[in-house]
């Protein structure tokens, strides 16, 4: 395994390093795993700087649910929810558990060209968009003009309906085809390619044959050169592969962290970071 190195906002470098954990901060009132359990932006900047002190690289901060049948919020509520949590956390270091002071980088997760755009202007450094700029085709004109980094995620619909009989041929060269039509948009943009990960999108319009098929083939992602961003924590193949419910998925996101970064995958979005700090760590040392 070779280490991972992305660019960001401002030019600023990650890594390299083995791996890089974002820690999962929804300021939600209904995502699925823990919506509603920051309601106040003084306990959601407490919570990402404890997944700061259990090893978390990134901060991905949520305005707006996007989990299957959620209802969209409009982009004056989503601020609203957002902005007071990257003020308070967007360029000031944290002490991690080993007692050293790091800057996290802050990640928004929004498909919103306005949102984005205000969020990089306040010190945000990457854009996570479950929408591959297709819900708003402005935010492309956004990335291109602030170069952040950017989480390229392959979705089958909009939230309310990409469960609704999704279909592919092949999920993983399907969402690889994707990748190349989106790359080339991209590029076209003005958006270095160093900015750019790539996430297949476990969950948004997928089966569980399909998230199965897309986990067996992480390591065909790859081919793009560019690191693979995963974010199965805790999600809904687990209690359709399993049975289990959703405070019962924790040893199951282990397992799935672990297998997918054996075949590739170097950034990995949770909400349990103290415990895939743990399970990365043990997998680079036996690689």
């Amino acid at each position: 395994m070779t280490d991972t190195i992305w660019t960001i906002q401002g030019g600023r470098v990650l890594g390299p390093a083995p791996f890089f954990i974002a820690g999962i901060v929804n300021v939600t009132p209904d995502s699925f795993y823990d919506g509603g359990s920051y309601p106040a932006p003084e306990t959601a900047v407490a919570h990402a700087r404890q997944l700061v002190c259990d090893g978390a690289t990134i901060l991905d901060i949520g305005g707006e649910s996007t989990r299957p049948y959620a209802d969209p919020v409009d982009a004056p509520e989503e601020l609203d929810r957002i902005m007071p949590v990257i003020r308070e956390l967007a360029g000031k270091p944290v002490e991690r558990h080993d007692c050293i002071e790091v800057v996290p980088a802050i990640s928004v997760d929004t498909y919103k060209a306005g949102v984005a755009a205000t969020a990089l202007d306040a010190g945000a450094d990457i854009i996570n968009d479950v929408s591959a700029f297709e819900y708003d085709p402005e935010l492309l004109d956004v990335l291109g003009q602030y170069k952040p980094g950017y989480v390229l995620m392959h979705s089958l619909g909009r939230p309310e309906s990409m469960q609704d009989a999704p279909r592919y041929d092949d999920p993983v060269e399907d969402i690889c085809r994707f990748f190349e039509r989106k790359l080339e948009q991209l590029d076209k943009a003005g958006v270095p390619s160093d900015r750019i990960v790539l996430d297949p999108g476990i969950g948004f319009g997928k089966l569980l044959e399909h998230n199965l098929a897309i986990l067996a083939g992480v390591e065909r992602f790859t081919r793009f050169g560019l690191p693979v961003f995963m974010g199965l924590s805790n999600k809904s193949l687990w209690q359709g592969l399993l049975g289990l419910d959703v405070g019962e998925r924790g040893n199951a996101t282990q397992v799935g962290t672990a297998a997918t970064a054996m075949k590739g995958a170097a950034i990995h979005r949770v909400h349990d970071v103290r415990s895939a700090m743990q399970t990365l760590t043990i997998v680079h040392a036996l690689a």
